[in-house]
């Protein structure tokens, strides 16, 4: 006798998460005995040229709040003749590593949900950086777990998982899928200039997996979704030039508007202001009273940043409890962030208990997902 299927409701909430983290760290210490190594060859092969200047794990940690972070490759980042991620060429028979890391954090979602592959639609890719144009990272991932349906990436910097969580819930709402993973494997060290101070510092290496399905067939404990909101304003203040368009050439050879940017002051101010509103306005129209969030899981991009917006929306300084930092050891994970401060900080809520998701950067980009804790 054939299972009966449980009536679709178009009502999406998160079933569960997954989270794949690199063995290698790289803590502020060996950060900066790499970078100061560098900057002793460039003064002493450019006696005529500005000196560059040391940084300093005070520096660092007064900046970002940051204090290690995760790396897919240690050793030529640390490197002061290369400082810069490197492995082995893969062979297009071959799984890709961004493809491996996400298919890893997925498979963890895919496990604490209790579904198989076979139970899910779709797959969205959404992170910041994607290792090729195309095939998508998202078919990739697809094929490698077995998952019928369809898949594409989406990049929006470092809201591309809200982005994409409020894609799925969307397909949720039409009927057009059931279940659908949202995997953000976040390779920033990549686009980081390790030879930048104001920024050698910032990013890690990590990758997230979302399960937003619909709640007909979520598990126990699961997080339904009051709602979403997304916007996003042009700014250069954070920018990242490298493409297709502008292969190497001696033009372009080195040139370091082709990796990440920032003008941070810039981004602080206008940022934190157009986020805190945009929580503020989502919320009210929700009918979530502010006060009442039982916990912020912010983008883990800079710890004044999170704290001034937390300060905002809760109308006091936010405590760990309630604005939980991963910041400190994982460093900037981009899309990731919030995603992993969602994963490692919610299992002691309770049924009734109504939270915050919410990521920003460049774009500007920022988006937010009103979640509450099922019975």
């Amino acid at each position: 006798m054939q299972e009966s299927q449980p009536t679709l409701t178009g009502r999406p909430v998160i079933s569960a998460t997954g989270l794949f983290t690199p063995a290698e760290t790289i803590t502020n210490e060996e950060l900066v005995a790499s970078f100061n190594a560098f900057v002793d060859r460039y003064n002493a092969a450019h006696p005529d040229a500005e000196p560059l200047a040391y940084s300093s794990v005070e520096f660092i940690e007064k900046a970002s709040g940051i204090k290690a972070r995760h790396v897919m490759s240690k050793a030529p980042i640390l490197d002061p003749d290369i400082m810069a991620p490197r492995w082995p060429e893969r062979g297009n028979d071959e799984l890709s590593i961004m493809a491996e890391i996400g298919v890893a954090a997925a498979r963890q979602a895919l496990e604490r949900a209790g579904r198989r592959p076979e139970d899910v639609d779709a797959v969205l890719c959404a992170a910041s950086n994607m290792q090729r144009a195309y095939p998508a990272m998202a078919i990739e991932i697809q094929q490698a777990l077995g998952i019928e349906g369809f898949g594409f990436d989406m990049n929006v910097a470092c809201s591309s998982a809200t982005f994409g969580i409020q894609t799925a819930a969307d397909y949720v709402r039409a009927g057009n899928a059931k279940s659908v993973l949202v995997v953000s494997p976040e390779i920033t060290s990549g686009h980081l200039n390790w030879r930048d101070r104001d920024s050698h510092f910032i990013f890690g290496d990590v990758a997230t997996a979302v399960l937003v399905e619909d709640a007909a067939i979520a598990p126990a404990g699961h997080w339904e979704i009051l709602g979403t909101k997304l916007k996003t304003v042009f700014s250069n203040n954070i920018r990242n030039n490298f493409g297709f368009l502008n292969r190497a050439t001696p033009e372009t050879e080195g040139k370091p508007d082709k990796l990440f940017v920032q003008e941070g002051r810039k981004v602080f101010k206008e940022v934190v202001p157009m986020v805190a509103q945009m929580i503020l306005d989502e919320a009210a129209r929700l009918g979530i009273v502010p006060e009442s969030l039982q916990r912020m899981w912010l983008h883990q991009a800079n710890a004044g940043m999170n704290r001034l917006i937390a300060h905002k929306v809760l109308g006091h300084e936010a405590n760990e409890d309630e604005s939980p930092t991963v910041l400190d050891t994982y460093g900037n994970t981009s899309s990731a962030g919030s995603i992993i401060a969602f994963h490692q900080h919610s299992d002691d809520l309770v049924a009734g208990d109504t939270g915050l998701i919410c990521s920003f950067g460049a774009g500007y980009s920022a988006g937010s997902v009103f979640v509450r804790k099922a019975a």
